[in-house]
């Protein structure tokens, strides 16, 4: 998984003012869990854009003081209003400590189902699993091209020695649902052996013998 660095300072105050003043000067106060203690630092807001405003994931490289802390963002607060970052706590872990992640899900083909007019819909675009954060993938790849129509993919096609699914098993990742511009379904699956077809050939003995008056 990728992997984005972070640059801050920690911070000796943190009070109500403190942490207003900081806000004012384009800083996001932040907490970083996991280690011995609790560590209050600051970074500029423009340093997270690349983390928060994206629909992919990664792990965090915290940097401050000289020294470096692996950490995944554990959770965040918006202004109600205008959207703003108030806070954001990481959680530090050790490069042979698992850690839980949720990570997108990209769907790879067409589905079947979907040439014969149904519609692909997802249940889950994001999917939580554990694993160590160097095997963790940046995306899960999800192959939907054997799906009829009312076909469903479960959590248990995408498994892998990487990470555990940390979904039941009877998840749903997405299904063909039928529409109004389904079309008979051409199935390369369901073709019937030659002698199997009923004979075409008629016995009319009336229009054989006219065909020997002729």
């Amino acid at each position: 998984m990728k992997s984005i660095t972070i640059n801050g300072s920690k911070r000796e105050s943190v009070g109500k003012k403190a942490t207003k003043a900081l806000r004012n000067a384009g800083e996001v106060p932040c907490v970083l869990y996991g280690g011995e203690q609790a560590i209050h630092f600051s970074a500029p807001d423009v340093s997270f854009n690349s983390l928060v405003y994206t629909p992919d994931v990664h792990t965090v490289v915290l940097e401050f003081d000289g020294v470096k802390h692996n950490a995944v963002l554990q959770d965040i607060q918006f202004h109600p209003v205008t959207d703003e970052i108030l806070h954001m706590d990481f959680y530090e872990f050790g490069e042979d400590q698992e850690i839980s992640m949720e990570i997108p899900v990209h769907a790879e083909g067409v589905p079947r189902g979907v040439k014969n007019g149904g519609v692909l819909r997802f249940n889950l675009r994001r999917m939580k699993v554990r694993g160590l954060a160097a095997k963790l993938p940046d995306y899960i790849v999800a192959d939907v091209t054997p799906l009829k129509i009312g076909n469903k993919l479960y959590v248990t096609a995408v498994e892998s020695e990487d990470y555990t699914i940390l979904h039941p098993d009877n998840t749903v990742i997405c299904q063909v649902k039928t529409s109004r511009n389904v079309v008979a379904s051409d199935d390369d699956d369901d073709d019937v052996d030659a002698g199997d077809v009923p004979s075409t050939e008629t016995h009319d003995e009336g229009a054989a013998a006219a065909s020997n008056d002729a």
